[in-house]
């Protein structure tokens, strides 16, 4: 278990981060359960229909460019996963 620090008020100051953190994780949950019509963005149904609609060579477009717009996202995420992972440590290792 990890040792929590005092602070000048004698809270625990990493433990009362955590908590905050769990408090606004699950608020953000809790209005994406709610409010689903408003976050989800597959309710649109103007963007349905008009996909729908299209010919053959519109949805393989629709779908190609899907996947050029996903790709990207996935290479910074990764490469910024990368990076912490790598210097997890690195602050540890000066003092």
């Amino acid at each position: 278990m990890r040792e929590a620090t005092r602070g000048k008020n004698g809270g625990f100051i990493k433990r009362s981060r955590e908590i905050r953190l769990a408090i606004f994780l699950g608020a953000i949950v809790a209005i994406g359960l709610i409010m689903p019509g408003f976050v989800a963005a597959q309710g649109c149904s103007l963007c349905y229909q008009s996909a729908a609609a299209a010919g053959t060579r519109a949805i393989h477009a629709l779908r190609n460019g899907i996947v050029i717009l996903i790709i990207p996202p996935i290479f910074i995420c990764t490469g910024i996963t990368y990076l912490v992972y790598r210097r997890r440590n690195l602050h540890n290792e000066n003092s």
